[in-house]
């Protein structure tokens, strides 16, 4: 190019590419956004939670305490086989829940922490309507047009059309935006529907 005009005006560039939001099945939309700690919290000052003195890092797949031991939290059981791909099958303790039973007792509006990962966005919005720490954080994710996915969604399930939206959705969530930002995307467009398109423009 020859020239740049306007960059006087741009306080800051944010750069968006395809790479995932995490490498392993621990990493999705509610971890990396953060809000996954707000719905932890929440489950924690539940009155069974209280009662049986429940505190946050119970309800976390990565804490021994309330994940299920024989898979780790990661709700399958990987084997590795020689000369073939590793074959994963759901860990039949937890029956792929990642939680053990006593964790899955504790509800919040009636549903366990295993329920809340596996709602869709679009439903998590009516859902957490009442706690704006949590629910205006998956607005955005809906906003983006990506609904359809589940707030526990694993990362390595995403395309890369989909994590960069997970990743612009947690740029857009912080408290504290800079009004002047650039928002470089790398092809954020390829596979979407006009419709998708049309609402990621907007």
């Amino acid at each position: 190019h020859d020239a740049l005009d306007g960059a006087e005006h741009v306080h800051r560039v944010v750069n968006i590419d395809q790479t995932a939001i995490g490498r392993n099945s621990r990493s999705n939309p509610a971890t990396y956004i953060g809000f996954y700690d707000n719905i932890r919290d929440l489950f924690a000052r539940s009155p069974l939670s209280e009662e049986r003195h429940y505190k946050v890092g119970r309800f976390s797949f990565n804490v021994k305490g309330g994940r299920c031991e024989e898979c780790q939290g990661e709700g399958t059981i990987r084997t590795q086989l020689y000369f073939m791909p590793d074959v994963e099958v759901t860990c039949a303790a937890c029956k792929g829940a990642r939680f053990n039973s006593e964790t899955l007792e504790v509800t919040l509006n009636g549903k366990t922490i295993d329920d809340v990962l596996n709602m869709p966005v679009e439903e998590g919005v009516g859902f957490f309507a009442d706690e704006p720490a949590v629910g205006k954080k998956i607005e955005v994710l809906n906003d983006l047009g990506l609904g359809y996915l589940t707030l526990g969604q694993s990362a390595t399930t995403l395309s890369g059309g989909e994590a960069q939206r997970i990743k612009l959705a947690a740029e857009l969530s912080k408290l504290q935006r800079s009004k002047h930002t650039l928002y470089i995307l790398d092809e954020p467009t390829t596979g979407l529907h006009l419709a998708d398109i049309q609402r990621l423009l907007d």
